[in-house]
């Protein structure tokens, strides 16, 4: 029988070891999966790449991976965010990598490696310091910026709703990477507010069929 549910957060991050890549799925607060980065920091994994939307609040959640020194390399949209005391002091002191990324590419980034696409134009970036040692191409009289996908070894993403093969629900703006995380990235771990019985979910609801899922770890309220 088919059933991707675990039980606790060391199962759910299992087999994840140091120097991983991991795609973090939140726009700010709102689809954050807290409890599996919780478990991330109790597990101690290090020297990590972490793909995100910002760069945490305070102590908690990605700022506490930060503030644990777990993170090697920092990939994301908004390094600058509310309360970001824990990135901010490591960047100050040069002990963590920053690859800043507008947020539409950001995205379409993620969203290449998990449609296959070996890199794609854009016009963000171009004549800026974000374009530096890339390739530029004129098209149509336009600059373009050459961008490549970002593949991860795994991928933590907080759901709605799922069922025992890993069909996912996300609720409202807590979606937002989520979908195409889970599709760009090797192993995709999610922290699901609910599990429900297997066709409880409507097919036609499925925002991330179970074929991108591997591990689902329900969370009580």
């Amino acid at each position: 029988m088919l059933n991707k549910i675990v039980t606790s957060g060391a199962e759910a991050l299992d087999g994840l070891r140091d120097g991983a890549t991991l795609l973090i799925s939140g726009f700010g607060d709102a689809g954050m999966p807290h409890r599996l980065v919780n478990a991330l920091v109790e597990k101690g994994t290090k020297d990590l790449t972490i793909v995100t939307n910002n760069a945490g609040v305070g102590r908690v959640g990605i700022g506490a991976l930060l503030a644990n020194r777990q993170v090697r390399k920092l990939i994301c949209s908004f390094p600058k965010s509310a309360d970001s005391s824990a990135f901010d002091d490591l960047y100050g002191r040069g002990e963590i990598e920053l690859d800043l990324v507008p947020q539409g590419t950001l995205s379409e980034r993620i969203r290449a490696a998990g449609a296959g696409i070996g890199g794609f134009y854009v016009k963000t970036g171009y004549g800026t310091a974000l374009a530096e040692g890339k390739e530029i191409r004129e098209l149509d009289g336009e600059h373009y910026v050459f961008e490549r996908p970002i593949v991860a070894d795994a991928a933590l993403i907080k759901a709605y709703r799922a069922d025992r093969w890993g069909n996912l629900t996300y609720r409202l703006s807590a979606r937002n990477f989520a979908p195409v995380m889970a599709m760009a990235t090797r192993m995709t771990i999610v922290e699901a507010a609910t599990v429900v019985e297997l066709g409880e979910i409507d097919p036609e609801l499925v925002m991330t069929p179970s074929i991108f899922v591997d591990r689902v770890w329900e969370i009580a309220p």
